[in-house]
């Protein structure tokens, strides 16, 4: 045990624990955002009489800001520092939502989703490098995972609020409610601090640091090419498959001939079952490794999706999206706890960044292809098989070119 991981192990519980809760707490509101879009898109839809494909742009765009947020932000987390990146994009993410109550035509809600994606997108593999490097190895890919279940608390609450809210209050109240972390951020900037693993680092690193364009060659210089290759496969299937999925989740509800309140309330069902997938996927992670938890739970959600598009009765569908709910979110956490540990200090945040910043091209590109595919009258089963076949691609990835990092020190 280097004197890095020393000084990680040496803190006590009880720090990780705040620190695990605080960065959660963010996590939680940046899903809680997220998860409102789904809702507001399908009121939206009726409200403003969107087509479907202004739909698929709407959800779509957050992504684009999130793909843009995702590399930049890491790059300067690698740079300045874990914090106050994290400070930064939870602000912007904050204000931008709250703003988007106030928009009164289609072009500008698009704009302040452009740049809320922008905070949220930043603020994920931020938060997650964060925490990784803040815990010592043997709770690492449980802590990550633990902090990836506080997205299904997020999701609950933007149901929560969907189901009770939006119906009463109109979608102006949910994006409202979205600008609360404004006032969380104050609490962050005393209750976290830059890990000692990057304080060090950074310590004897140049003045200013490389460059993005030395960081990224870095990423993808021999030693990491072949676990860049790999997680940019497993974040584009995972983010493609989710947010195509999941974004549209209550219009496809409406689609099967439920009324939107109906639909609110099933799709709230299938969001409880996040949490449990969450919550076995950390304990498996450092019982089995990240390959095993990976590939698992990504070949049920493959299975979930098919019988998610083919299910041909109400118990059916309600059943199988609580398994592709159960399964896919299982997996994220996995994901993010494997993604930190395959690179070293100097540019961890940075690979953790272009990883997911690719990843969320396959948010921009599902969402908006769900809706051509609806607009075209495609069954919702043929679209549920792209997702299938998506998603096993992911896992053979991991399979045959993952390494496994279970008990592993970080690399500096």
């Amino acid at each position: 045990m280097n004197a890095q991981e020393q000084a990680v192990s040496g803190k006590p519980a009880s720090t990780r624990r705040k620190l695990l809760f605080s960065a959660g707490l963010s996590w939680m509101f940046d899903a809680m955002d997220v998860g409102i879009i789904s809702f507001i898109a399908a009121a939206l839809a009726v409200e403003w009489s969107l087509t479907p494909q202004q739909t698929g742009f709407f959800t779509a765009i957050n992504s684009v800001g999130m793909a843009f947020g995702a590399a930049i932000a890491g790059y300067m987390a690698d740079k300045f520092g874990r914090k106050s990146v994290l400070l930064w994009t939870l602000l912007i993410f904050s204000v931008a939502s709250g703003l988007s109550a106030a928009a009164t035509s289609f072009a500008v809600l698009c704009i302040l989703r452009f740049i809320a994606g922008f905070g949220l997108g930043g603020e994920l593999p931020v938060a997650s490098t964060l925490v990784s490097e803040s815990v010592p190895a043997r709770e690492r890919g449980r802590a990550v995972v633990l902090l990836e279940s506080f997205w299904a608390a997020g999701w609950i609450a933007s149901a929560l609020i969907s189901y009770f809210v939006i119906p009463d209050y109109g979608w102006q109240a949910a994006f409202i409610i979205g600008a609360v972390p404004a006032l969380y951020a104050l609490y962050l900037r005393k209750s976290i601090q830059d890990p000692v693993r990057f304080k060090e680092q950074a310590g004897r690193g140049k003045e200013q640091g490389p460059s993005f364009g030395e960081r990224f060659k870095s990423v993808w210089a021999a030693p990491h090419r072949r676990s860049t290759v790999m997680l940019w496969i497993l974040w584009f299937t995972v983010v493609f498959s989710y947010y195509g999925m999941f974004l549209w989740l209550p219009s496809v509800m409406v689609l099967k001939g439920f009324s939107l309140v109906k639909s609110f309330e099933y799709v709230l069902i299938m969001t409880l079952a996040q949490l449990p997938g969450y919550f076995t996927a950390a304990y498996f992670i450092e019982k089995f490794g990240r390959k095993f938890v990976l590939v698992l739970y990504l070949l049920l959600t493959a299975a979930s999706a098919a019988w998610f598009g083919n299910a041909t009765s109400e118990g059916m569908l309600i059943a199988a999206g609580i398994c592709l709910s159960f399964f896919n979110l299982g997996a994220w956490g996995g994901m993010y706890a494997y993604t930190p540990e395959l690179y070293p200090t100097r540019v961890r945040s940075t690979g953790v960044g272009l990883a997911a910043s690719f990843g969320r091209v396959g948010g921009i590109i599902a969402p908006y292809l769900v809706g051509m595919m609806v607009a075209r009258e495609f069954a919702i089963g043929g679209i549920f098989w792209m997702f299938f076949v998506t998603i096993l691609i992911g896992a053979i990835a991991v399979f045959w070119l993952g390494t496994e990092t279970r008990g592993k020190e970080l690399a500096d």
